[in-house]
């Protein structure tokens, strides 16, 4: 059963990063991997998380950055070394490989985990901009196999585990706002 399910990712891989290559997406996949190509976007969804979104966007603003620390520790640091997958481009010598391919392990994609966890934390925060959330996501987590550097199957046990991890996150800014509010009420009421 291991063996199918290890031909069926070699397969998608192949069929990602070969069959699906074209000028367009060489030139443009590179560039959405790139995280540091993405400071701009995330500035921006933190300036308007905290300007527009209440009580509950402040909260989720001082909660981002305990949700980046652990989907990516968690990911980059335990999983990948609990693990130890070599990554493809170091594995197959005929990848179309379009970034640097660096000697870290493969399983998870510290990719996938960090922007499907930022992705369900905001949408269940804010639910009208999931949709675009999601899109952004899917685009970098796609773009991972189709550069060389990792399997479908670590875009998808990423995707899995940042879902995961995002939802927790999303469920302790709920609560931080639901015991913040009562905070309020209670006070107001005392003071009347």
């Amino acid at each position: 059963m291991i063996d199918i399910l290890y031909s069926i990712d070699i397969f998608l891989l192949y069929f990602i990063n070969k069959t699906l290559s074209n000028p367009l997406f060489d030139k443009f996949l590179p560039y959405i991997t790139d995280v540091k190509n993405w400071y701009l976007a995330y500035f921006l969804l933190l300036s308007i998380s905290f300007k527009y979104g209440g009580r509950k966007g402040k909260i989720a603003v001082l909660v981002l950055p305990f949700l980046i620390l652990a989907s990516d520790q968690f990911s980059s640091f335990f999983l990948k070394n609990l693990f130890e997958r070599a990554r493809p481009c170091n594995v197959f010598t005929d990848l179309n490989v379009l970034v640097h391919c660096t000697g870290s392990y493969s399983f998870p994609s510290s990719h996938a985990v960090n922007n499907f966890s930022a992705a369900i934390f905001f949408a269940k925060l804010f639910p009208k901009i999931k949709i675009p959330l999601f899109i952004t996501a899917s685009i970098v987590s796609f773009s991972r196999p189709y550069v060389g550097v990792h399997y479908p199957s670590d875009i998808l046990g990423g995707m899995l585990i940042g879902l995961s991890i995002g939802y927790i996150f999303s469920l302790l800014v709920i609560e931080i706002d639901k015991f913040t509010n009562k905070k309020i009420t209670s006070k107001a009421k005392n003071e009347n």
